[in-house]
Protein backbone atom coordinates (compact mmCIF):
# COMPACT_ATOMS: atom_id res chain seq x y z
CA UNK A 1 0.00 0.00 0.00
CA UNK A 2 2.87 2.33 0.89
CA UNK A 3 4.57 1.67 -2.44
CA UNK A 4 1.36 2.46 -4.28
CA UNK A 5 1.12 5.82 -2.51
CA UNK A 6 4.75 6.62 -3.40
CA UNK A 7 4.18 5.80 -7.09
CA UNK A 8 1.12 8.03 -7.16
CA UNK A 9 3.06 10.88 -5.57
CA UNK A 10 5.91 10.53 -8.06
CA UNK A 11 3.41 10.50 -10.94
CA UNK A 12 1.75 13.69 -9.69
CA UNK A 13 5.17 15.35 -9.33
CA UNK A 14 6.17 14.42 -12.89
CA UNK A 15 2.83 15.69 -14.23
CA UNK A 16 3.28 19.00 -12.39
CA UNK A 17 6.82 19.39 -13.77
CA UNK A 18 5.61 18.64 -17.31
CA UNK A 19 2.77 21.18 -17.05
CA UNK A 20 5.18 23.75 -15.64
CA UNK A 21 7.58 23.24 -18.55
CA UNK A 22 4.76 23.53 -21.09
CA UNK A 23 3.45 26.70 -19.41
CA UNK A 24 6.96 28.17 -19.42
CA UNK A 25 7.29 27.37 -23.13
CA UNK A 26 3.89 28.88 -23.94
CA UNK A 27 4.65 32.01 -21.91
CA UNK A 28 7.96 32.54 -23.70
CA UNK A 29 8.03 35.65 -25.87
CA UNK A 30 7.92 35.00 -29.64
CA UNK A 31 11.27 34.96 -31.42
CA UNK A 32 11.79 37.68 -34.03
CA UNK A 33 12.96 36.27 -37.35
CA UNK A 34 13.23 37.22 -40.99
CA UNK A 35 11.33 35.13 -43.49
CA UNK A 36 10.93 34.64 -47.21
CA UNK A 37 8.28 33.01 -49.35
CA UNK A 38 9.44 30.09 -51.49
CA UNK A 39 9.30 31.22 -55.14
CA UNK A 40 10.10 29.68 -58.53
CA UNK A 41 13.61 30.17 -59.81
CA UNK A 42 15.59 29.72 -62.99
CA UNK A 43 19.07 28.46 -63.62
CA UNK A 44 20.22 30.80 -66.32
CA UNK A 45 22.42 33.65 -67.45
CA UNK A 46 19.84 36.17 -66.28
CA UNK A 47 20.73 39.80 -65.67
CA UNK A 48 19.67 41.38 -62.39
CA UNK A 49 18.82 45.06 -61.94
CA UNK A 50 17.43 47.36 -59.28
CA UNK A 51 13.99 48.78 -60.02
CA UNK A 52 11.48 51.14 -58.41
CA UNK A 53 7.76 50.39 -58.09
CA UNK A 54 5.49 52.99 -59.69
CA UNK A 55 1.73 53.40 -59.75
CA UNK A 56 -0.12 52.42 -62.90
CA UNK A 57 -1.67 55.87 -63.19
CA UNK A 58 -1.82 59.04 -61.06
CA UNK A 59 -4.83 61.36 -61.21
CA UNK A 60 -4.66 64.92 -59.84
CA UNK A 61 -8.04 65.95 -58.41
CA UNK A 62 -8.97 69.63 -58.11
CA UNK A 63 -11.91 72.00 -57.63
CA UNK A 64 -13.17 73.90 -60.68
CA UNK A 65 -13.69 77.12 -58.72
CA UNK A 66 -11.91 79.16 -56.07
CA UNK A 67 -12.83 79.03 -52.40
CA UNK A 68 -11.84 78.10 -48.85
CA UNK A 69 -11.65 74.36 -48.10
CA UNK A 70 -14.13 73.61 -45.32
CA UNK A 71 -13.45 69.89 -44.84
CA UNK A 72 -10.88 67.32 -45.96
CA UNK A 73 -12.31 63.83 -45.66
CA UNK A 74 -9.36 61.66 -46.72
CA UNK A 75 -5.80 60.99 -45.62
CA UNK A 76 -2.69 59.89 -47.50
CA UNK A 77 -2.66 56.14 -48.09
CA UNK A 78 -6.42 55.81 -47.72
CA UNK A 79 -8.31 53.72 -50.27
CA UNK A 80 -11.12 55.56 -52.05
CA UNK A 81 -13.74 54.44 -54.54
CA UNK A 82 -15.05 56.27 -57.58
CA UNK A 83 -17.58 58.93 -56.57
CA UNK A 84 -16.48 59.05 -52.92
CA UNK A 85 -16.50 62.52 -51.31
CA UNK A 86 -12.96 63.81 -50.82
CA UNK A 87 -13.32 67.45 -49.75
CA UNK A 88 -15.84 70.25 -49.37
CA UNK A 89 -15.45 73.96 -50.09
CA UNK A 90 -17.31 76.75 -48.24
CA UNK A 91 -20.58 76.92 -50.19
CA UNK A 92 -22.19 80.01 -48.59
CA UNK A 93 -21.84 82.18 -51.71
CA UNK A 94 -22.91 79.34 -54.02
CA UNK A 95 -26.07 78.77 -52.00
CA UNK A 96 -26.92 82.48 -52.10
CA UNK A 97 -26.47 82.53 -55.87
CA UNK A 98 -28.66 79.45 -56.17
CA UNK A 99 -31.43 81.08 -54.12
CA UNK A 100 -31.32 84.14 -56.40
CA UNK A 101 -31.43 81.98 -59.52
CA UNK A 102 -34.40 80.00 -58.17
CA UNK A 103 -36.28 83.26 -57.46
CA UNK A 104 -35.64 84.49 -61.01
CA UNK A 105 -36.81 81.17 -62.40
CA UNK A 106 -40.02 81.38 -60.40
CA UNK A 107 -40.63 84.96 -61.57
CA UNK A 108 -39.99 84.05 -65.21
CA UNK A 109 -42.35 81.06 -65.07
CA UNK A 110 -45.06 83.20 -63.47
CA UNK A 111 -44.70 85.81 -66.20
CA UNK A 112 -44.81 83.11 -68.86
CA UNK A 113 -48.08 81.72 -67.45
CA UNK A 114 -49.73 85.15 -67.35
CA UNK A 115 -48.63 86.24 -70.81
CA UNK A 116 -49.55 82.88 -72.32
CA UNK A 117 -53.23 83.64 -71.73
CA UNK A 118 -52.85 86.94 -73.61
CA UNK A 119 -50.91 85.24 -76.39
CA UNK A 120 -53.54 82.54 -76.78
CA UNK A 121 -56.26 85.24 -77.01
CA UNK A 122 -54.31 87.02 -79.73
CA UNK A 123 -53.92 90.20 -77.67
CA UNK A 124 -50.12 89.93 -77.18
CA UNK A 125 -47.70 90.92 -79.95
CA UNK A 126 -45.50 88.01 -81.16
CA UNK A 127 -42.33 89.98 -80.50
CA UNK A 128 -43.22 90.42 -76.84
CA UNK A 129 -44.14 86.72 -76.53
CA UNK A 130 -40.72 85.71 -77.90
CA UNK A 131 -39.07 88.07 -75.42
CA UNK A 132 -40.92 86.42 -72.51
CA UNK A 133 -39.82 82.96 -73.66
CA UNK A 134 -36.22 84.17 -73.94
CA UNK A 135 -36.27 85.42 -70.33
CA UNK A 136 -37.51 82.01 -69.17
CA UNK A 137 -34.69 80.29 -71.07
CA UNK A 138 -32.13 82.68 -69.56
CA UNK A 139 -33.47 82.12 -66.04
CA UNK A 140 -33.30 78.34 -66.57
CA UNK A 141 -29.71 78.57 -67.79
CA UNK A 142 -28.67 80.69 -64.80
CA UNK A 143 -30.38 78.21 -62.46
CA UNK A 144 -28.44 75.30 -63.97
CA UNK A 145 -25.16 77.21 -63.61
CA UNK A 146 -25.95 78.04 -59.96
CA UNK A 147 -26.74 74.39 -59.24
CA UNK A 148 -23.49 73.27 -60.83
CA UNK A 149 -21.51 75.86 -58.85
CA UNK A 150 -23.01 74.50 -55.64
CA UNK A 151 -22.30 70.91 -56.67
CA UNK A 152 -18.71 71.88 -57.53
CA UNK A 153 -18.16 72.81 -53.88
CA UNK A 154 -18.09 69.05 -53.24
CA UNK A 155 -15.01 67.29 -54.60
CA UNK A 156 -15.50 63.60 -55.40
CA UNK A 157 -13.07 60.96 -56.62
CA UNK A 158 -13.23 60.58 -60.42
CA UNK A 159 -11.50 57.18 -60.16
CA UNK A 160 -10.86 54.56 -57.52
CA UNK A 161 -7.44 54.05 -55.93
CA UNK A 162 -5.42 55.23 -52.94
CA UNK A 163 -4.64 58.79 -51.89
CA UNK A 164 -1.02 59.48 -52.82
CA UNK A 165 -0.51 63.05 -51.63
CA UNK A 166 -2.77 65.54 -49.88
CA UNK A 167 -1.71 68.94 -51.21
CA UNK A 168 -4.26 71.25 -49.52
CA UNK A 169 -5.60 71.22 -45.97
CA UNK A 170 -8.69 72.49 -44.20
CA UNK A 171 -8.85 76.31 -44.10
CA UNK A 172 -6.62 76.85 -47.12
CA UNK A 173 -7.82 78.55 -50.29
CA UNK A 174 -8.11 76.30 -53.31
CA UNK A 175 -7.64 77.78 -56.75
CA UNK A 176 -9.27 76.52 -59.95
CA UNK A 177 -7.44 73.46 -61.31
CA UNK A 178 -5.04 73.44 -58.33
CA UNK A 179 -4.49 69.82 -57.27
CA UNK A 180 -6.04 69.02 -53.90
CA UNK A 181 -5.06 65.34 -53.77
CA UNK A 182 -3.56 62.78 -56.11
CA UNK A 183 -5.22 59.38 -56.52
CA UNK A 184 -2.99 56.46 -57.44
CA UNK A 185 -4.20 53.38 -59.29
CA UNK A 186 -2.17 50.47 -57.89
CA UNK A 187 -4.38 47.58 -58.95
CA UNK A 188 -1.54 47.01 -61.39
CA UNK A 189 1.87 48.58 -60.81
CA UNK A 190 4.89 49.17 -62.98
CA UNK A 191 8.46 48.44 -62.01
CA UNK A 192 10.81 50.98 -63.60
CA UNK A 193 14.31 49.78 -64.48
CA UNK A 194 17.19 51.58 -66.22
CA UNK A 195 18.80 49.21 -68.74
CA UNK A 196 22.16 49.93 -70.48
CA UNK A 197 21.93 50.63 -74.21
CA UNK A 198 24.10 47.58 -74.97
CA UNK A 199 21.46 45.29 -73.43
CA UNK A 200 18.20 46.98 -74.43
CA UNK A 201 18.18 45.20 -77.78
CA UNK A 202 17.88 41.81 -76.08
CA UNK A 203 14.59 42.72 -74.41
CA UNK A 204 11.13 42.68 -75.90
CA UNK A 205 7.57 43.10 -74.68
CA UNK A 206 7.30 39.45 -73.62
CA UNK A 207 10.76 38.85 -72.09
CA UNK A 208 10.23 36.80 -68.88
CA UNK A 209 11.08 38.59 -65.64
CA UNK A 210 11.28 37.59 -62.00
CA UNK A 211 10.77 40.36 -59.43
CA UNK A 212 11.39 40.27 -55.68
CA UNK A 213 10.60 43.03 -53.19
CA UNK A 214 12.42 42.69 -49.88
CA UNK A 215 10.21 45.25 -48.08
CA UNK A 216 7.25 42.85 -48.17
CA UNK A 217 9.09 39.54 -48.64
CA UNK A 218 7.27 39.19 -51.94
CA UNK A 219 8.13 37.51 -55.23
CA UNK A 220 6.28 38.26 -58.46
CA UNK A 221 6.29 37.22 -62.08
CA UNK A 222 6.54 40.26 -64.35
CA UNK A 223 4.12 40.88 -67.19
CA UNK A 224 4.28 42.93 -70.37
CA UNK A 225 7.29 45.22 -70.76
CA UNK A 226 7.11 48.81 -72.00
CA UNK A 227 10.39 49.98 -73.53
CA UNK A 228 11.47 53.61 -73.56
CA UNK A 229 12.78 54.98 -76.86
CA UNK A 230 14.96 57.82 -75.57
CA UNK A 231 18.20 57.20 -73.69
CA UNK A 232 19.46 59.21 -70.74
CA UNK A 233 22.09 61.62 -72.04
CA UNK A 234 24.48 61.01 -69.13
CA UNK A 235 24.08 57.32 -68.27
CA UNK A 236 23.13 56.02 -71.75
CA UNK A 237 20.42 53.86 -70.22
CA UNK A 238 16.84 53.32 -71.33
CA UNK A 239 13.91 53.28 -68.92
CA UNK A 240 11.71 50.24 -69.21
CA UNK A 241 8.58 49.50 -67.20
CA UNK A 242 7.33 46.04 -66.28
CA UNK A 243 3.63 45.57 -65.57
CA UNK A 244 2.98 43.56 -62.40
CA UNK A 245 -0.40 42.43 -61.07
CA UNK A 246 -1.04 43.82 -57.59
CA UNK A 247 -4.44 42.51 -56.56
CA UNK A 248 -3.56 42.42 -52.84
CA UNK A 249 -2.32 46.07 -52.98
CA UNK A 250 0.91 45.13 -51.17
CA UNK A 251 3.20 46.69 -53.76
CA UNK A 252 3.38 50.44 -53.12
CA UNK A 253 4.97 53.23 -55.18
CA UNK A 254 8.60 53.84 -54.21
CA UNK A 255 9.43 50.31 -53.08
CA UNK A 256 12.78 48.95 -54.27
CA UNK A 257 12.64 45.77 -56.34
CA UNK A 258 15.22 43.30 -57.60
CA UNK A 259 14.49 42.48 -61.25
CA UNK A 260 15.87 39.57 -63.24
CA UNK A 261 15.50 39.44 -67.01
CA UNK A 262 15.59 35.91 -68.40
CA UNK A 263 17.30 35.85 -71.78
CA UNK A 264 16.29 33.59 -74.68
CA UNK A 265 19.13 31.20 -73.93
CA UNK A 266 18.01 30.66 -70.36
CA UNK A 267 16.46 27.41 -69.22
CA UNK A 268 13.57 27.72 -66.80
CA UNK A 269 13.46 24.80 -64.42
CA UNK A 270 10.52 26.00 -62.32
CA UNK A 271 12.29 24.86 -59.14
CA UNK A 272 11.69 26.16 -55.66
CA UNK A 273 14.54 28.48 -54.70
CA UNK A 274 15.62 29.29 -51.13
CA UNK A 275 18.68 31.08 -49.70
CA UNK A 276 21.63 28.75 -49.15
CA UNK A 277 22.02 30.02 -45.57
CA UNK A 278 18.46 28.89 -44.70
CA UNK A 279 19.35 25.21 -45.28
CA UNK A 280 20.85 23.45 -42.24
CA UNK A 281 22.09 20.00 -41.33
CA UNK A 282 20.73 18.02 -38.38
CA UNK A 283 23.19 16.91 -35.71
CA UNK A 284 23.35 13.75 -33.64
CA UNK A 285 22.54 14.64 -30.03
CA UNK A 286 25.31 12.45 -28.59
CA UNK A 287 28.25 13.51 -30.75
CA UNK A 288 26.91 16.87 -32.08
CA UNK A 289 28.06 15.76 -35.51
CA UNK A 290 25.99 16.12 -38.66
CA UNK A 291 24.03 13.09 -39.78
CA UNK A 292 23.65 14.59 -43.26
CA UNK A 293 19.92 15.31 -43.14
CA UNK A 294 19.06 18.75 -44.47
CA UNK A 295 16.19 20.87 -43.21
CA UNK A 296 14.78 24.39 -43.13
CA UNK A 297 12.56 26.13 -40.62
CA UNK A 298 9.09 26.91 -41.94
CA UNK A 299 6.46 29.21 -40.45
CA UNK A 300 2.89 27.95 -40.23
CA UNK A 301 -0.30 30.00 -40.43
CA UNK A 302 -0.38 30.09 -36.63
CA UNK A 303 3.09 31.79 -36.60
CA UNK A 304 4.85 28.74 -35.19
CA UNK A 305 8.14 27.32 -36.44
CA UNK A 306 8.38 23.78 -37.79
CA UNK A 307 11.33 21.77 -39.05
CA UNK A 308 10.94 20.61 -42.68
CA UNK A 309 13.34 18.03 -44.10
CA UNK A 310 14.40 18.95 -47.64
CA UNK A 311 16.31 17.62 -50.61
CA UNK A 312 18.34 20.17 -52.53
CA UNK A 313 19.51 20.42 -56.12
CA UNK A 314 21.64 22.93 -57.98
CA UNK A 315 22.85 26.20 -56.52
CA UNK A 316 22.51 29.57 -58.22
CA UNK A 317 24.47 32.36 -56.60
CA UNK A 318 23.21 32.68 -53.02
CA UNK A 319 20.22 30.41 -53.70
CA UNK A 320 19.72 26.68 -53.97
CA UNK A 321 16.88 24.74 -55.55
CA UNK A 322 14.76 22.49 -53.33
CA UNK A 323 13.59 19.36 -55.12
CA UNK A 324 11.56 17.89 -52.26
CA UNK A 325 10.14 18.95 -48.90
CA UNK A 326 8.68 22.37 -49.72
CA UNK A 327 5.82 23.78 -51.74
CA UNK A 328 5.53 27.04 -53.64
CA UNK A 329 4.31 29.73 -51.29
CA UNK A 330 5.72 28.17 -48.11
CA UNK A 331 7.27 30.73 -45.77
CA UNK A 332 10.75 29.86 -44.52
CA UNK A 333 12.99 31.45 -41.89
CA UNK A 334 16.11 33.09 -43.34
CA UNK A 335 17.50 34.84 -40.23
CA UNK A 336 17.10 34.19 -36.53
CA UNK A 337 16.63 30.41 -36.80
CA UNK A 338 19.46 29.73 -34.30
CA UNK A 339 17.06 30.27 -31.37
CA UNK A 340 14.21 28.19 -32.76
CA UNK A 341 12.87 24.88 -31.63
CA UNK A 342 9.90 22.85 -32.86
CA UNK A 343 6.69 24.78 -32.20
CA UNK A 344 8.37 28.06 -31.26
CA UNK A 345 6.27 31.16 -31.70
CA UNK A 346 7.78 33.68 -34.11
CA UNK A 347 7.14 37.22 -35.36
CA UNK A 348 8.40 38.55 -38.67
Amino acid sequence: MMKKVIFIAIGCWLLAVSCSEKKEQNDKAPTRVKTQVVSPGMLDNAQTYVGIVEEREATAVSFTGMGVVKRMLVNEGQAVSKGQLIAEMDDTQARNLLSGAEAQMTQANDALARYKMLHDNGSLPEVQWVEIQSKVAQAKSQLEVARKNLADCRLTAPVGGIIGKKLIGTGETALPSQAVVSILDISTVKVKVAVPEAEIGGLNATTPTSISVEAINGSYQGGRIEKGVQADALTHTYDIRINVANGDRKLLPGMVASVRFISEGSQAIGSKMVPVTAVQKTTVSTSRQSDGTLFVWTVGKDSTAHRATVTIGQTQGNYVSVTDGLSMGDRIVTEGYQKLSEGSKVVF
